[in-house]
């Protein structure tokens, strides 16, 4: 005997009107202030300089860079105890000095910022996020340009103040203090803009952070190791002519011939052969054009990744 089987059931068809429903979940249009580019430009500079310094992150993240501007200073501090306490006539190290002895800490500085400040951009694809709107290629650039050497005159500048209200606590000449300071001051801000750009360049190339810092740290240490080992041959080869022209080849040997030539400091080359004012008009155009490549390279760069 057959059994009937139930049958489905058929939902009945959707009535007019209630296929398709429209829910006010309360979304409003902004019809606030808009800031623009500009506001936005400056809120990429302010987060790309905290960031230098690990502020707004993790505690990891500051270890590093409060460490070295620690280190930065404290070679400052007990000179100026020194210069306090013997009540010297002059400081042990003249202001457009400190920056040239202290130049491994600020390569490793730029070598640990500036992969920080691009690469992670990079590495998680956010740059187009940014071009999206309100800002541009050129916006981007020169916020995090601007970011890196600011963060990096903070770092060679802080010493220098140091050095100079020690100075004036321990009664030294104050015109003299003055202005040595002041070139010290144009001397690190030089290489603030120097060494940004080249860190910057190096660190946009790759999205890895760990290659960006191993190549910023080779490309600032092998050029000045080797500018300066064949300067001392020609030194010890009576060819002294040859050392001004040698220090073209590196960026912390570019920064002392600008401050031998012009800022009144003595040249750290071999023998003090530094720079005469003809051939620092050189050093100062090689500088310069090096930070105007370096700015240049990085619009390029930031005009395809943005696409």
């Amino acid at each position: 005997m057959a059994v009937e089987q139930p049958q489905a059931q058929v939902p009945a068809p959707a009535r007019a009107g209630e296929q398709t429903r429209i829910h006010n979940i309360g979304y409003r249009n902004y019809d606030g202030p808009r800031l623009g580019r500009a506001y936005a430009r400056r809120s990429l500079y302010s987060m790309s300089l905290r960031g230098s310094y690990g502020l707004g992150r993790s505690v990891k993240s500051k270890v590093l860079p409060m460490l070295l501007f620690v280190v930065m200073c404290v070679p400052a501090l007990i000179m100026v105890a020194v210069a306090v306490a013997t009540k010297a006539k002059d400081l042990p190290v003249d202001y457009t000095r400190y920056a040239i002895i202290m130049q491994a800490v600020i390569g490793l500085y730029v070598a640990s910022q500036g992969p920080q400040s691009v690469s992670r951009d990079l590495r998680f694809r956010t740059v187009p996020l940014y071009f999206s709107r309100p800002i541009e290629t050129a916006d981007y650039v020169r916020a995090k340009y601007a970011a890196l050497a600011s963060a990096l005159f903070l770092l060679t500048a802080a010493p220098l103040l140091v050095l100079y209200v020690g100075a004036l606590l321990a009664k030294l000449d104050f015109w003299d203090q003055t202005k040595g300071f002041g070139q010290g001051l144009v001397s690190v801000a030089l290489l603030s803009l120097l060494f940004a750009g080249i860190g910057l360049v190096i660190s946009a190339i790759t999205p890895r952070r760990g290659f960006g810092i191993a190549a910023v740290i080779a490309v600032l240490t092998i050029s000045y190791g080797a500018v300066s080992t064949v300067q001392a041959i020609a030194y010890d080869q009576s060819s002294t002519d040859a050392i001004a022209w040698l220090g073209l080849f590196s960026p912390i040997t570019l920064i002392d011939g600008v401050q031998t030539a012009f800022l009144g400091a003595t040249s750290a080359f071999p023998g003090g052969e530094g720079p005469s004012s003809g051939q620092g008009v050189v050093y100062l155009l090689a500088v310069l054009g090096l930070v105007a490549g370096c700015y240049g390279l990085l619009m390029r760069r930031y005009r395809k990744v943005g696409l």
